[in-house]
């Protein structure tokens, strides 16, 4: 996948009904993997324009997305959709003014961390989006998809697998508890009102990996992105689920080993596809590193018996 030309901007912006590639201004954003990512002025109003990478349509699922982005919004916790049109590769969102995207050093303030959980709580509540699709369907596929395409792997991947598979045999043998999740807790998905202290407003953005999953992947992923310290992890497990108990540590634990495994997986065959200025072989392999960090942990075992 590469760039937007700028053909590709013209043809999705010529899509949107009453746009022109004449009476529309637009400009490129900083930010987005799969996508090229847009700011466009028509007729004196501004909105955020995502103009689909070519080949993403193998990832993602823009019905579903767009289901769950509408979904949230109804939530009040994402920003309208107004258009999207799959086979012209556009989608159209209302532009938030006075909103940033957070960034990695937002997240070690406590109330940047409490109010994710808090929008988690709320979009995991909503009604079942109309496809279940949970981490280990979605790691295993990453995983027959770099075998095919000649992943560079570590040397102790059979391992890695080996104890990923135990993770998923321990979810299977306790029962998933499936709901509507959100699946990328990248910082930039995070927006909040800039210049001010109050993160309360906080909305949540980019549903394209969103699917029915395992509840404890979505807490477990996050506090893994944001390098959340296990004692602050646990009293923000408490804060998601209402109490501490040791099945749901181990849950959300072990759920953020295969996080990294799925992730991992994930990167390392977009490095054999994609033309993105990005080092996804580095960041595949730091992944496997995370995960190979909590199968060795000495309390692994007795995660996996808790779940």
């Amino acid at each position: 996948m590469s760039a937007a030309t700028q053909e590709q901007v013209a043809r999705a912006i010529d899509s949107v009904p009453g746009w022109s590639r004449d009476s529309v201004r637009a400009r490129p954003l900083i930010g987005g993997l799969l996508n090229s990512n847009w700011l466009a002025e028509h007729e004196g109003e501004t909105y955020f324009m995502k103009v689909y990478g070519v080949g993403s349509e193998n990832f993602v699922n823009r019905d579903l997305s767009i289901e769950a982005a509408r979904a949230a919004h109804a939530m009040g916790i994402a920003p309208a959709v107004i258009h999207y049109d799959v086979a012209a590769g556009v989608e159209v969102c209302q532009f938030l003014h006075g909103y940033r995207a957070s960034t990695n050093a937002d997240f070690v303030r406590r109330d940047f961390q409490e109010r994710v959980i808090d929008l988690y709580a709320t979009f995991n509540a909503g009604p079942k989006l109309s496809v279940t699709k949970d981490v280990f369907e979605m790691t295993d596929e990453h995983i027959e998809q770099g075998a095919e395409v000649g992943a560079i792997r570590p040397a102790d991947f059979d391992w890695l697998c080996k104890e990923y598979g135990r993770a998923k045999e321990a979810f299977h043998a306790s029962g998933l508890d499936i709901v509507p999740c959100h699946n990328d807790p990248m910082p930039g998905n995070f927006l909040v009102p800039d210049g001010q202290e109050e993160v309360s407003d906080m909305k949540l953005v980019d549903y394209e990996f969103a699917s029915n999953n395992e509840r404890a992947y979505e807490i477990g992923v996050f506090l893994g992105e944001m390098f959340i310290d296990p004692a602050t992890s646990q009293e923000l497990i408490e804060r998601y689920y209402g109490e501490m108990r040791r099945d749901l540590l181990a849950r959300v634990t072990v759920a953020r080993a295969v996080a990294d495994m799925k992730w991992g997986s994930w990167a390392v065959q977009q490095r054999q596809l994609s033309g993105w200025d990005f080092d996804y072989q580095k960041y595949g392999i730091w992944k496997y590193a995370r995960a190979r960090m909590l199968f060795n942990h000495p309390d692994w075992n007795d995660w996996l018996s808790w779940i």
